[in-house]
């Protein structure tokens, strides 16, 4: 089968762990890796055959061939990487918290409409992790207000994680309102130093107009099962539960540990959600059919 090519930009953790995920792809062939120095990601891509290049984004400018891209650096190399592609007409798939593109959770809101699009925004790990929760709540319950506190490993932040912080608070909570249907929401991140790491946990707190717990438990469940299709350590650590007007739901991601461990929940979900809209792309282009 014929499959779109790709490019990561950005082979740290995150564009790494990637890298092995797309080498499973039925649609997308990983022909190009762009980093700005010598790294381990690079030695990977390199021993699987891959091109490179540590000299930047203009490399990839300068070549063909890429009909994907997926970049993983961070808010302020993607605005300006941004441009670039877009006049490369490279289909964009963005890591970073700098939303350049409409919000992407595959289980909600992937359609035509988003594949039609240029630059997409994968928003953060915590978006994929709680958009879709607080998107099924709304969708049986009408959500006033939602408030996400997500707790990671601090073994699993790293640099690029640690200098967008805010970037991803702001990404986070307007995802809940633009994609979760919440009217307002609050989003807060715990760098969570414990021994052994823990895996991603995720708290969910929803005020709702209409407190109905069996809709609201068979939208949530409905929602699970999109959800675990590509990301499949999605699981509940308490399911939902009410109290007057508030719906409270916890969720645990664990990690395939493709290339991070396991516990890193956290940046395999970016990732898998990531795979997903770029093989749904892949496929539309392509013209399968399934």
């Amino acid at each position: 089968m014929k499959k779109l090519k790709a490019a990561i930009i950005g082979p740290g953790n995150i564009g790494t762990d990637l890298l092995i995920k797309l080498s499973r792809s039925p649609y997308i062939e990983l022909d190009y890796v762009v980093g700005i120095q010598e790294s381990k990601g690079i030695d990977i891509a390199r021993s699987k055959g891959i091109d490179t290049t540590t000299n930047g984004i203009q490399e990839l400018m300068a070549r063909d061939g890429s009909d994907i891209a997926f970049d993983s650096t961070g808010a302020k190399p993607h605005l300006m990487h941004a441009p670039l592609l877009k006049e490369k007409g490279i289909f964009t798939l963005d890591l970073t918290p700098a939303a350049v593109g409409p919000y992407v959770v595959p289980s909600v809101n992937l359609n035509e409409e988003i594949l039609n699009e240029v630059n997409v925004n994968m928003v953060t790990c915590g978006g994929q992790a709680t958009v879709p929760i607080v998107a099924a709540i709304n969708r049986a319950a009408d959500v006033v207000y939602a408030e996400v506190i997500s707790s990671v490993s601090s073994k699993s932040a790293g640099p690029g994680t640690r200098k967008n912080i805010d970037e991803f608070t702001e990404t986070t909570r307007k995802a809940l309102e633009k994609v979760g249907g919440a009217d307002k929401a609050k989003v807060i991140i715990v760098l969570n130093p414990a021994e052994p790491p823990i895996f991603m946990r995720n708290t969910i707190y929803a005020k709702v107009k209409n407190p109905d717990l069996d809709a609201i438990r068979k939208s949530i469940d409905d929602m699970m099962e999109k959800i675990r299709t590509y990301v499949p350590g999605y699981t509940f650590l308490l399911e939902p539960i009410i109290k007057d007007d508030i719906v409270t739901v916890m969720i645990q991601v664990e990690g395939l540990g493709d290339f991070l461990p396991v516990y890193a929940g956290n940046l395999d979900i970016i990732n898998s959600a990531a795979v997903a809209v770029a093989e749904a792309y892949a496929k539309k282009k392509l013209g399968v059919n399934e």
